[in-house]
This record gives C-alpha cells, sequence and structure tokens, in this order.
C-alpha cells in the first residue's frame, strides 16, 4: 500500500503487468490474450506480432509502441471498464486507497473509458493512434456484418472518430499521416502512412476496406457536420476550433425587462439577427458560415451514438489551479459536452510525451500526473532502447568561466537586446554545428543537420537571426518561426514557408531555425542536432517539449545501430560519445541544470568538451564506394522474370505419405472442444480468419465442413505467396504478377487432396467428419497448424514448372549499389571487390572477417562481394520455413573463381543443422539450379553453385594449407547420391 501511495503511474505498472501476463506467447501464437479477445482483434494481434509474419517485413513496432497498442487493448477489450474507477479496481486497486486517488479517478469527467498513453517525443504515437482506430474499425465492421447494429452493438467498438491536435502544424501533419501530402492542391493517399505501412498496419485481407473507409471518411476541421460521409467518421480538428465552439453556442441572454447592459440597440440587433451579411470581413458569407459551423459542429458531434476522441500532445488539457487540483480548459469542456449522452460509448484515449503539470516551486517543485495513464514509455526508455537520440550537454570553458546574464537585456532606450550570455551561447552552438556539417558531408552530402534556436520571446527572436547574419550566415540560411509571424501572414504567405520548414531535412538551407514557442510541438523532423535554449523558464515540462524537437533519429540505417549503441555505453559508462551520429546537443543553459544531472546520474546523459572539436563527429563512419576498375569484379545477377510461356503445376499429392496428427489423441482433441463454445481458426501468415463457429448440437453460425474445407484450400494457396523483392532503381517490383496467390488453379484438385487426408490418413485412421459432429475437432488449433504446415510444405516440393520458348532474364548488378557506409574499425581493405572496403559485425563476426581475408590471400578467388542485407535487397532469396510460411534471407557472400560463381553461406557449426538453415539451403541450391539452366551468355558462362560453410569445416581446410576455391567446391550443395557430397538437398 506504500508503494502505491509513492507510485503516480500505479495504474500503468499495474495494467502493464497484468497485459504481460496475458501476453506470455503472443510471438508464438498461444497467449492468453487469444481467447479473451474478439476474433477480429486476435487476427490483428497475430498479424502486428506473430514472430513468423514480423520476420517478413522490414519494419515492425518497437517495444513501446506494443506495449502502449496492447494496454490499451486489454483495458477497453479485455477488462472492459466503463470508468476510470473501474479501470483502478481491475488493474491497480492498491492505489485508490493512496491519497485522494479514489476522489479523484470518481468525477463525472472520469465516468467513461479514459486512457492516457505517455510515449516519448519520436517513438511513433501517431502509428499507434492510427492502428487503434484500425482494430475499432475492423471490430465495428465484422459486428454490423453479423448484424449486431444499434442498442444490441458492441459498446467496446465505434466507427466515428475525433482527432484533436493541439496546433495548426500538428493538424497539418495528422491531415498528411492519415490522408497524404498535398500535391497540387489535393491529398496524395500513396504518401500517407496507412498507405505506406499498410504491410504493418493492417492484414492484407482487410486494406481495400481500410484504405475505403479512409478515402471517403476524413473531415477537416471546417467540413464537420457539413460534409456527408458513408457509416463512420474521422474528424480531425485543433482544440481552437472546440474552444471557440464552445464559447459561440454558449452567448449571454439578457433577461426581458430588465436593465441590462445588453439592452443596448446594436447588441439587440446582433442577438436577434447574428448572421447579417456585409461587406466587412467579419461579416462576409465565408465568415458567416463558419461561425455556424463551429455551433454546429458540437451539436453534431455530441449527437452521434459513440465517439472515440483521440488527443495528440494532451497535455494542454488541463489547467493547474493549485496543490493538486486541476480545472479543464476550453476544448476539454467541449469535449465533455460531446460525452454527456454517450455513456461507455464515449472514448477519450490522450497521447502525450509529458501527460503532467508542474506543481509548487523551487525546492518543492514536483510533478503531478495525469490520473488515466496506462501506459509508460518516458524518454529514458526510449534512450536506453536506441529509439532516439543520445542528449549530451556541451559544456564550453567560457560558458562557466564568466558571470554571464542569459536573458536578454535592454539598451538605454528601452529596446531589447541580446545578453552576452546568450551571444556566447549562440557562437557555441554555431561552432558545434559547423563541425557536424562539415564531418557529416563526407559521410552523406545529403544530410544536413540543423541548429534549433529557442528565444524567451517575440521580441528576441528577430535579434537572434540579426546576430546570427552577423556571424556570417547568409538571409536564407536562417528561418525566423514564431506565432507573430505566422499572425502576419495569410494563408498563401504561410503555406510556402510551412512547406520549406517541414521538409528541412532535405534541403542544406536554412541551417539554423529560430522559435519561440511555436515549433513546441508537431515540428517532427531528423536533422535537428544542436540546440540552443535561450528561454530561461525553468518549466520541466517545456523544457522537455523543446528536446523533443529534436530526438528523432537522423541515421536510421542499420548500418549505425552498432555505433549507437556504443555511444548509449559510453556515455553510461560517464566517457564522452566516439561520435556525434544520433546525438543531440544541447548547449547548456543553467537554468536547466537540475533537469540535466538527474539524466546523467542514470547514465543517459553525457557531456562533450572542447577538445572533443579534435576528433570527427562521425566517429569512425566512412562511406566507401565503387574503385576505379570495379567492373572486372561486378557480379550479375540472373533475375528470371516469369512470362507467359511459363507453365506451374504440380505433380499429384501423395497425402497417404504425408505424416499424420499424433501430438494429441482424438478423446483429448474431443475434450478441448466440448459444447456450446467459441472456436477460432487463423491463418498462420496472413492471420486471415477462418470463422468464429459457436457450436450448439449440430447447429452453426456460420458455415459447415464444406465451409471449412474451402476456407482450408484458399488459406493454404494464398499462405504460399511468392512476391519479389522492390526494384530500387524504378520503385516498383520487378514482376507485379508474381504477387498472385500460390495455388491459382487445381483448387478443386487441392480440396481433393484434403478432404482424402482428413478422412484416410489425418488420425492415422479412417476419419468421417460428418458423423456425430467429428469435423469441429477441426476447427481446433493444433489440427489447424499441422494441416496448413505439412500441405504447404509437400505443395512446395512437388512445385513443376515448365517454360516453352525463351526466358525473360533481367541482369542485376551488385555495383548498382554504388557505396556502403561501414565503421573503419569493423571493415577491412580488399583489392578483389567492386568496393575499396568491406565491413563485419562488431559482433560475432570473426568468421566473416576471416573468410574475407582468406578470399583476399588467395589467388584462386577472382572476386567476392560480401552482401548487405539492407542495400543490396535484390539479392535476397526465397524460401519456406520449417512452419510452412515464406520467408526471404540474404547470404553472406558472392564469390567468382575458374570453377564458377559460388553463392556462400558462412555458419556457426552448430548452426548448420537447424531445420530453417537446411530449408535455406534447399532453396538457394534450386535457384542457382535454375540459373544454370539458362543459356551461358546468360550467366557469365559460368556454373552458379551454393555453399552453407560451417566454421568447423573452414578452419580445418584452411588450418591444413587448402585452397578456398577447392573448399567451396568441396562444400557445394549437391543432390542426393552425387558422389562427395557434403551438404544434401534433403
Amino acid at each position: 500500500m506504500k508503494a502505491a501511495a509513492e507510485n503516480p503511474l500505479a495504474l500503468a505498472a499495474g495494467l502493464t503487468a497484468k497485459t504481460n501476463a496475458l501476453c506470455i506467447g503472443l510471438e508464438e501464437g498461444v497467449a492468453d490474450i487469444y481467447d479473451l479477445v474478439t476474433p477480429t482483434t486476435a487476427e490483428l494481434l497475430r498479424w502486428w506480432f506473430l514472430a513468423d509474419i514480423c520476420a517478413t517485413r522490414p519494419f515492425n513496432f518497437h517495444a513501446g509502441q506494443r506495449q502502449a497498442m496492447l494496454n490499451t487493448i486489454v483495458a477497453h477489450e479485455v477488462l472492459a471498464a466503463p470508468d476510470l474507477v473501474s479501470l483502478y479496481r481491475q488493474a491497480a486497486p492498491d492505489a485508490l486507497l493512496a491519497g485522494a486517488r479514489l476522489t479523484e479517478v470518481a468525477q463525472a469527467k472520469h465516468a467513461h473509458p479514459r486512457y492516457c498513453l505517455k510515449m516519448a517525443t519520436g517513438t511513433g504515437k501517431t502509428w499507434v493512434m492510427q492502428v487503434l482506430m484500425i482494430w475499432q474499425l475492423l471490430n465495428r465492421t465484422a459486428a454490423q456484418a453479423e448484424g449486431n447494429t444499434g442498442e444490441n452493438a458492441d459498446p467496446r467498438f465505434t466507427r466515428h472518430f475525433l482527432i484533436v491536435a493541439p496546433g495548426l502544424i500538428v493538424y497539418e501533419r495528422l491531415l498528411d499521416a492519415l490522408c497524404g501530402r498535398l500535391k497540387d492542391g489535393v491529398r496524395d493517399f500513396a504518401s500517407s502512412d496507412m498507405a505506406r505501412y499498410a504491410e504493418l498496419f493492417i492484414p492484407e485481407g482487410e486494406r481495400e476496406r481500410v484504405f475505403g473507409f479512409m478515402r471517403g471518411n476524413v473531415c477537416e476541421k471546417n467540413e464537420i457536420g457539413l460534409k456527408a460521409t458513408g457509416n463512420g467518421l474521422i474528424a480531425v480538428t485543433n482544440w481552437h476550433a472546440l474552444a471557440e465552439a464552445e464559447e459561440e453556442t454558449e452567448p449571454e441572454v439578457a433577461v426581458p425587462g430588465t436593465n441590462d447592459a445588453l439592452s443596448d440597440p446594436q447588441q439587440v440587433i446582433a442577438d436577434l439577427l447574428p448572421l447579417t451579411p456585409g461587406k466587412s470581413a467579419g461579416n462576409s458569407l465565408e465568415a458567416l458560415d463558419r461561425r455556424f459551423a463551429r455551433g454546429g459542429m458540437l451539436d453534431y458531434l455530441a449527437d452521434l451514438p459513440a465517439l472515440m476522441v483521440f488527443n495528440d500532445e494532451a497535455h494542454h488539457i488541463h489547467e493547474l489551479k493549485k496543490e493538486g487540483e486541476t480545472s479543464e480548459v476550453e476544448w476539454q469542456n467541449s469535449l465533455t459536452r460531446i460525452a454527456q449522452k454517450k455513456g461507455r460509448r464515449f472514448v477519450q484515449v490522450d497521447f502525450s510525451a509529458t501527460p503532467y503539470n508542474d506543481a509548487g516551486a523551487g525546492k518543492n517543485k514536483r510533478k503531478v500526473y495525469f490520473p488515466h495513464i496506462v501506459v509508460d514509455f518516458d524518454l529514458k526508455a526510449a534512450m536506453r532502447a536506441g529509439l532516439v537520440k543520445s542528449l549530451v550537454l556541451d559544456k564550453r570553458k567560457e560558458l562557466g568561466a564568466l558571470p554571464l546574464e542569459f536573458k536578454a537585456e535592454r539598451d538605454a532606450d528601452g529596446n531589447p537586446t541580446l545578453a552576452e550570455g546568450q551571444r556566447v551561447m549562440l557562437r557555441a552552438g554555431l561552432q558545434k554545428l559547423k563541425k557536424l556539417e562539415a564531418d557529416f558531408t563526407p559521410l552523406d552530402a545529403v544530410r544536413h543537420p540543423k541548429m534549433l534556436v529557442v528565444c524567451e520571446d517575440t521580441t528576441v527572436s528577430p535579434l537572434v537571426a540579426n546576430f546570427l547574419r552577423d556571424e556570417g550566415l547568409r538571409e536564407e540560411e536562417v528561418m525566423a518561426i514564431d506565432s507573430g509571424r505566422r499572425a502576419e501572414l495569410g494563408e498563401k504567405e504561410w503555406a510556402p514557408i510551412k512547406e520549406r520548414l517541414f521538409d528541412v531535412d532535405r534541403h542544406a538551407t536554412p541551417r539554423v531555425i529560430v522559435s519561440v514557442l511555436m515549433l513546441r510541438e508537431g515540428f517532427d523532423v531528423n536533422n535537428i542536432c544542436v540546440i540552443v535554449p535561450l528561454r530561461s523558464s525553468q518549466a520541466q515540462i517545456l523544457l522537455e517539449q523543446t528536446i523533443g524537437r529534436g530526438l528523432r533519429l537522423m541515421w536510421r540505417e542499420d548500418e549505425f545501430a552498432d555505433i549507437r549503441r556504443e555511444n548509449r555505453e559510453r556515455i553510461n559508462r560517464g566517457q564522452e560519445p566516439a561520435s556525434l551520429l544520433d546525438i543531440l546537443c544541447i548547449v547548456e543553459h543553467p537554468a536547466f541544470r537540475s533537469f540535466y544531472d538527474e539524466l546523467m546520474q542514470e547514465g543517459l546523459v553525457g557531456a562533450t568538451s572542447e577538445e572533443g572539436d579534435n576528433t570527427s563527429s562521425a566517429g569512425d563512419m566512412m562511406t566507401i564506394g565503387l574503385r576505379d576498375g570495379f567492373e572486372a569484379f561486378d557480379f550479375a545477377i540472373p533475375f528470371i522474370l516469369r512470362e507467359a510461356e511459363e507453365t506451374f503445376d504440380h505433380r499429384g499429392l501423395d497425402v497417404m505419405a504425408l505424416p499424420p496428427f499424433t501430438a494429441m489423441s482424438r478423446a483429448e482433441l474431443s475434450r478441448m472442444l466440448g459444447r456450446g463454445d467459441t472456436f477460432v481458426s487463423q491463418d498462420l501468415q496472413s492471420a486471415t480468419l477462418f470463422g468464429d463457429y459457436r457450436v450448439e448440437g449440430a447447429v452453426m453460425s456460420v458455415g459447415g465442413y464444406n465451409d471449412y474445407l474451402a476456407r482450408l484450400t484458399r488459406r493454404i494457396g494464398q499462405a504460399l505467396r511468392l512476391p519479389l523483392p522492390a526494384n530500387s532503381q524504378r520503385g516498383r517490383k520487378i514482376a507485379d504478377h508474381h504477387v498472385n496467390p500460390y495455388m491459382q488453379v487445381n483448387t478443386a484438385e487441392l480440396t481433393g487432396w484434403l478432404e482424402r487426408y482428413i478422412r484416410e490418413r489425418l488420425f492415422a485412421e479412417p476419419f468421417d467428419p460428418l458423423v456425430k459432429e467429428n469435423w469441429r475437432l477441426l476447427l481446433l488449433q493444433p489440427l489447424v497448424d499441422h494441416i496448413t504446415e505439412k500441405f504447404a510444405l509437400a505443395l512446395v516440393e512437388s512445385e513443376q514448372r515448365d517454360w516453352q520458348g525463351e526466358t525473360d532474364v533481367r541482369q542485376r548488378q551488385l555495383s548498382e549499389v554504388n557505396k556502403l557506409t561501414m565503421r573503419d574499425s569493423a571493415s577491412l581493405p580488399v583489392a578483389k571487390c567492386i568496393y575499396e572496403r568491406l565491413p563485419y559485425p562488431t559482433r560475432n563476426g570473426g568468421l566473416e572477417r576471416a573468410f574475407m581475408e582468406w578470399a583476399q590471400a588467395d589467388s584462386s578467388v577472382l572476386a567476392f562481394c560480401k552482401i548487405s542485407e539492407t542495400r543490396h535487397e535484390f539479392a535476397r532469396l526465397h524460401y519456406v520455413k520449417e512452419d510452412g510460411l515464406p520467408a526471404f534471407y540474404s547470404p553472406d557472400f558472392f564469390m567468382r573463381t575458374a570453377a564458377g560463381v559460388y553463392v556462400v553461406e558462412t555458419k556457426a557449426q552448430q548452426q548448420t543443422i537447424h531445420p530453417n538453415v537446411q530449408r535455406k539451403l534447399k532453396a538457394a541450391a534450386a535457384w542457382c539450379e535454375r540459373i544454370n539452366g539458362l543459356a551461358p551468355e546468360q550467366r557469365d558462362n559460368r556454373e552458379w553453385r551454393y555453399v552453407l560453410l560451417g566454421e568447423a569445416l573452414f578452419h580445418d581446410w584452411r588450418n591444413k594449407s587448402g585452397r578456398l576455391a577447392e573448399l567451396l567446391d568441396y562444400a557445394r550443395a549437391r543432390p542426393t547420391g552425387d558422389a562427395g557430397a557434403q551438404q544434401s538437398l534433403v
């Protein structure tokens, strides 16, 4: 109980513990949560988190996003708490006994589901918002398809959403994420998050449904209540519109017969005729329409039967009055009004990196956290995980040597002027920026570090801009952005400035951005590397929001993960970082020392000094390009494109040769089944649902045995898709029709094989699915998994392809990737490669390094290259894993000798026998054989061979002074029965 009293985030801690317990085995598909959520939610969870599916994607949710998504789903769907006090009772009951917490959470404003997600800036809050919207939308859609509408509808789910931004900058960024960026005045949906990351957000079978909803139901703030939408709504507004609507819907009314001031004739006319058009801007028809729509917007939203509200940057929702007491700001009162008639069908989800208010002053200052925080992924956790830049303070001697004033001063005429301390800080920041620019340019000439100066008020920002110009910066290299300038400009003048501002990552200018507080939120760029905080406010929330503008990673590629990790380790040990890649340098302001000291004690903030000016900001990172004469060492990879002349078929499947199900007896399966229960079958790859069957005797709410066979047939065909890697040059796939389902024909034959297998082989004895409802056993997950896995592997093994006429072949050159980024300390100079150096892993990379050293020294090797998983995407190979799901992998090396071209995979000895490694071997060997079937001139007149090289064989052969070319020929994969074979294709 004492711990609860000391923990203002007790709800987040309790809910996280409960959620983690329910999600044990989530990645393997065996977690308890799958049985506690709807089939639609289970489908989404599998798509988002199953390890096998995640392995096929280039990007996935990180741990903080995962926790936020799961905590919200557990709180809202599993615990189904109708209000905040109920959620506390289920997730953190002891916290209700601490202080005045019970009184606080039992207030009327918490009488509906309300969740606050505390996530550090730069950790992808917008992604979480969008997937929660998808979760709600698809669940509500599924319920409607089953006829659950009106009062019978599940109150947990809705198709109506309101997204509230704190200002115009965040408002515009949200519209960009949902609808795409503006292009010639029209939003390009292809550039939206939904479209760009659909592979992660949405199961494939649901994408068109979600895309259609997004295209037809998003309303900008001036369209809410006016635009005709389909069955649902996504309204996006900024909080100012809600606040103004609240004010305009509650005018003061004069009482007749009194001497009230409203008896003024002009006021009477204004009350009686509030919509009087005129020639002035205030009475233009457009202005009157806007005023009318604002009032109608609240009424429209209040009349909706259900609504989920997402508040972005929700630290604005409170104003602290006095110790422990908060009041709602005007626009939050508008939400309260909207929620009145909805009860638990109104849901509020708040996102904030800083969901607290500062209380007290001086030594008594403390944070008062919001009571409805359900997840805590703070800046410290994000820094430890390497999801944001590391923080370092630029402690220059002159900053501490002089008793300088760090606030703006006044001259004799009372005009503001920069203090000497501010000038020193600006010079220090500018010096750091120039060093970063000089050191980063050789590494990547299109990466442009920026400096952000945060001023104390709008009178100081012009002084800063003028000072920087006096220091040698050109006019276009300094951009001053503050609310004063925004107010002076019209929409047409502001639009190009805004576009330039949010596109600064891609352009060399401006180099310095000067602002007051306008860029505190929503300014989500990656290249802010230096911050000079001239504001002297000691409000920690403002400091955290200021730092947040520079936290997003600038160097996201995998090549930089190692140096980021090393920097974090050095900072944790109290050492200066080895480089300034993905480091946010803050020119120290004396007023913020206590904040930095707290983080430094935890090993999360480091420091740089003037001595660091003598070392490169890029550390030992370097960019290595193509060597002179690289053509002699290049590799041309043949890609065989499927044409109309190619036929694709299968040999007949001998179902009696497939293994039966032996993990459980039929009696054990029957006990799992029961009567009157719900059973769900789930697609292992795409998480497509077969059906949610509630069994009451022989009565099915959906489908029957024939429906089961049809869905199982379709699932196996779709689970074995054969996508090709994207063509990095053209930005499209090499052959779009390769994405078609694996089995497009002969589905009736596949259904027949399934039917026979189920009846004659599945249980190693005759089985009649139509007797005594036996077929219900087939809905159990163990049987579904077994049938899918065995048939998927058997189909791949029975492939038959025939080609008629000429084969269409395209060549891809390794040299298309004209440069690689690597560390000097983790790379080797090489002479027989298209690049002058090749990298190797800093951890467990000894075998790869030894292989490159031997290849460089052995004259039998004519050319070789290490394959970059991230840059040489077209060199990835397709294989089918042990569980029957498709996957990709990149081999380690290409090597050319006089005998042929070798595709080499190096492995620790114990890993060579892993089933999936053997399946990679089989698929790669078959790929090489297919290349060898081409005309010699299409494959460089050489045979292609695959080698899985174990560490023990490698060292044994090298220690005996053997030749590498001979080792590769000895260890190459051969068909079973080939004399001297060390590798088998089966």
